[in-house]
């Protein structure tokens, strides 16, 4: 992959990130959702993908009666995932933390959904292409941000790091960060590369959270991947990595963080909402992390 190359939010990687907020848009939809994202929708509608993608509940299901395809599943684990990422930040804030990095942002919304502590900074990371369709959409929307929210036009494969100090980023700050649904996309050098630069970047009190896969080896050759690359429009196997490599758990651990790993069903037990099972999702994991 080039250094310069990009992608916008119909294509490539940008068509996984319209995705998870169309399956944010159906659990919004829900007379109880895990979590709500009121603009999710909006994205979706905007976004004119070649391939038609489902915004409220009677979606999924075809015209038959039965499920449409994977996208019960994709949503039921989106949600979940959603809810404990919200969580994440939301017992960081708890805490006092004023600062949070989200990168590859995609078309995360918690700048303007989640209740930060007054004074807090989000920042957000992703190419900008994607940024700019994002911000578009929200201001069109009359969306408030409800922080001092930050989006920075940056790819991660360039020097990230020093844009995100040239946005006001402090690094004396304890800082909850959050990589989500993004390692998974990483070779092992890059995804080594982007945990030493937040080793390097944060205060002790920070924490970090992300979604990574046990054995990513075994969910590219799950039949699901193929579903879910038909239901997309792209070829999903050339974009992510099976490369063995430690989990980001022991990587974090070695340098002194305080992890614990949750398994993507154990997580979704904790909320009510059961997991079908399948490859995919009986090797997600989520790491939490605290820098002592």
């Amino acid at each position: 992959m080039s250094t310069d190359q990009q992608w916008d939010i119909v294509t490539g990687i940008g068509i996984t990130a319209l995705a998870v907020a169309a399956a944010r848009a159906v659990e919004s939809s829900r007379p109880v959702p895990l979590a709500e994202d009121p603009h999710a929708a909006r994205f979706v509608t905007e976004a004119h993908a070649a391939s038609p993608m489902p915004t409220v509940i009677g979606d999924l299901v075809d015209e038959g009666g039965g499920d449409n395809g994977v996208w019960p599943d994709m949503v039921d684990y989106i949600a979940v995932r959603t809810r404990a990422f919200d969580d994440h930040f939301l017992q960081a804030a708890g805490e006092g933390v004023t600062q949070a990095v989200i990168l590859a942002s995609g078309l995360d919304t918690r700048a303007f959904r989640l209740d930060w502590r007054p004074g807090t900074v989000v920042h957000e990371i992703d190419q900008p292409l994607v940024l700019d369709f994002k911000l578009r959409v929200l201001r069109e929307a009359g969306a408030v941000p409800r922080c001092d929210h930050r989006p920075t036009a940056v790819d991660l494969r360039d020097d990230w790091a020093a844009a995100l100090r040239d946005a006001g980023f402090d690094p004396a700050l304890p800082t909850a960060w959050l990589a989500e649904g993004l390692l998974p996309y990483l070779p092992p050098e890059a995804e080594e590369r982007l945990l030493r630069e937040v080793q390097r970047l944060s205060a002790p009190g920070s924490r970090f959270a992300a979604e990574y896969f046990f054995d990513m080896g075994a969910v590219l050759t799950d039949p699901m991947m193929e579903q879910n690359a038909v239901a997309l429009g792209v070829e999903l196997a050339d974009l992510l990595h099976g490369d063995r490599r430690p989990s980001p758990a022991e990587r974090l651990a070695e340098r002194g963080w305080q992890t614990q790993v949750v398994t993507g069903p154990d997580k979704a037990d904790t909320y009510g909402r059961a997991l079908r099972p399948s490859t995919m999702t009986d090797n997600v994991r989520h790491v939490f992390a605290r820098l002592l």
